[in-house]
């Protein structure tokens, strides 16, 4: 399966990829119009209409992908902001218990004669609202009082941001469940235009007829594009997942599998399909390692040579070793090389 290195020739080229802000319903305008009535459609509808429901799938799961980075950036933004909670209400309580033993001694001295138990006790918002006890603390202990003011300022803020953060969370959540509600609703319908082709007809239509998920690799692996190829063939058999990352129990998708293989190899790549084929250098000559690029960026594989790629197709198929033909070849755009 391995070839022999060839010249390489890159290109650096200024492409558009399809873009990932299209809104789910949007997406989902026009399919009920694409062969999906209520009389039996032609072969040649079926066969248009499965073209382009795979284009809408494409585009949402990128959607979906995104969303789900979004949600892990997030969760460790809350993480640090939790942190630095708890910092910023353990130096609060350090400058409270300053004050006071400050306005205890005051107190004794005869200076103040307010109720201290207010500097001492409950919310410290609850101390400073008292600030005709501070004025009279602060003409002695300026600094003291700023820092107190400060830290519960700090706190305040970081406790406001913790909220807005976690309702910021609760929103991508709801997100991703709706993308992947209308992913399965398309799906569905993939599902029921496939009934009624051949395999040889659905394999110009769709990603994934009548691969291999037994296949070894046996070739060496000194080299990282070697290390990546390596790696994409011991997940086959690995089932295709939404936003799957893997491991081959938690399943991988396309740009997943592909950015997971590049990884094992120690290089670190883009996400999403559109962005691995935007940021990572084009190549016009095939060698094992590269990823193939399909349907307007909206999927990819990876090559591993003999005119073969090891791709996760869709839903209701594996990780799979797939010849490059029909739908792949029909929807090739090219190949970049992390």
């Amino acid at each position: 399966m391995h070839t022999a290195p060839m010249a390489r020739k890159f290109i650096k080229r200024g492409v558009t990829g399809v873009t990932v802000a299209v809104f789910a319903a949007g997406l989902l305008m026009g399919v009920s119009s694409s062969g999906l009535g209520a009389s039996k459609p032609t072969l040649s509808q079926a066969e248009a209409a499965l073209s382009k429901l795979q284009a809408q799938v494409d585009k949402l799961d990128q959607q979906y992908d995104q969303v789900q980075q979004e949600l892990a950036a997030t969760d460790q933004r809350l993480t640090v902001i939790n942190k630095e909670e708890d910092v910023f209400a353990a130096k609060l309580a350090d400058e409270k218990g300053e004050i006071g033993r400050i306005a205890v001694t005051q107190y004794e001295d005869g200076n103040i004669n307010a109720s201290l138990a207010l500097l001492t006790s409950g919310k410290p918002q609850e101390v400073l609202n008292e600030s005709s006890i501070l004025l009279e603390l602060s003409t002695t202990n300026t600094a003291q009082i700023d820092r107190l003011r400060s830290q519960a300022r700090e706190l305040a803020n970081t406790q406001a941001l913790a909220v807005r953060t976690q309702a910021g969370i609760e929103q991508l959540k709801n997100s991703l469940q709706g993308k992947k509600t209308n992913l399965t609703k398309l799906e569905n319908q993939q599902e029921t235009l496939v009934a009624q082709l051949t395999p040889a007809q659905a394999a110009l239509v769709q990603p994934g007829a009548g691969g291999s998920t037994t296949a070894k690799y046996t070739g060496p692996t000194s080299t990282q594009a070697e290390k990546a190829v390596a790696f994409a063939y011991a997940q086959l058999g690995c089932p295709y997942v939404y936003g799957g990352t893997g491991p081959c129990a938690d399943g991988f998708d396309c740009s997943g599998l592909t950015m997971e293989a590049w990884a094992a190899a120690g290089v670190s790549i883009p996400r999403t399909s559109e962005e691995q084929w935007d940021e990572l250098p084009h190549v016009s000559t095939l060698e094992p390692g590269d990823i193939m690029v399909f349907n307007g960026a909206g999927h990819v594989g990876i090559y591993v040579g003999d005119n073969e790629l090891i791709d996760s197709p869709h839903t209701g198929l594996d990780v799979e070793l797939v010849s490059f033909s029909g739908w792949y070849q029909e929807t090739y755009d090219g190949a970049v090389l992390p």
